[in-house]
């Protein structure tokens, strides 16, 4: 019996998405056209349409996908960050260390470069970015609150400014190949001093005075 179109659905954005990121790696959001997608995925314009409006709506859903499994793996490292060592370190170190997050940055900036030029564009990746920062925001709570510190600015700009640190060194990685040893090993350099510029020690709780006998008296010790 032939699948319902319900359940054929997850499989067909599957392979449009997966088809769209390996053009857009290949060849760039511009050059690649929907019946480049289609051809790639073995499908035609009709599914393509019946799923997304063009192919800036593929993009920004390729961009939540991408946001997902960052998020997912961050969650991973948060749960095994190691005390003694800087927490944002660690996790740029875990997005650094993968080939794909390099790729993904290549695509991200060109279709940044494309909503920049597009006021409608440029809103509808921002509400994007802004779950990702969200998402990061959490996290990177949860690492300085584990060495007792909490941002002194508001944690979203804290969490932009270390993606525009992030993102300027991946993009040194990409053109100075030669010197990438020299290039990673800023990170580990520059953030504790961002960090402790931009933190400050959390307050201690302190614990509720101990309850005496007395105090579980009805009325009070000092009741007539």
């Amino acid at each position: 019996m032939p699948k319902s179109p319900t359940k054929r659905r997850p499989r067909t954005v599957a392979s449009l998405l997966e088809s769209a990121l390996a053009l857009f790696t290949e060849k760039g959001f511009h050059a690649t056209s929907v019946s480049d997608i289609v051809e790639r995925a073995g499908l035609t314009r009709g599914a393509f349409y019946s799923n997304y409006r063009d192919k800036e709506e593929l993009f920004l859903a390729l961009y939540d996908a991408h946001t997902d499994r960052l998020l997912a793996r961050l969650e991973e490292t948060a749960a095994g960050l190691d005390p003694e060592a800087d927490p944002v370190a660690q996790f740029l170190d875990r997005i650094g260390e993968r080939p794909e997050e390099r790729r993904w940055f290549v695509v991200s900036m060109e279709f940044t470069l494309h909503a920049a030029r597009s006021p409608q564009t440029a809103r509808a990746l921002a509400a994007h970015e802004e779950r990702l920062t969200e998402g990061l925001s959490r996290l990177v709570l949860r690492a300085l609150g584990a060495t007792g510190r909490r941002p002194s600015v508001p944690a979203e700009d804290l969490t932009r400014l270390i993606v525009a640190l992030s993102e300027g060194l991946t993009a040194l990685q990409l053109i100075q190949s030669t010197r990438d040893g020299d290039v990673r090993g800023l990170s580990h350099r520059l953030v504790p001093h961002l960090i402790e510029a931009l933190t400050e020690e959390a307050p201690r709780t302190t614990a509720p005075p101990a309850r005496t006998p007395a105090d579980d008296t009805v009325g009070g010790p000092f009741q007539g």
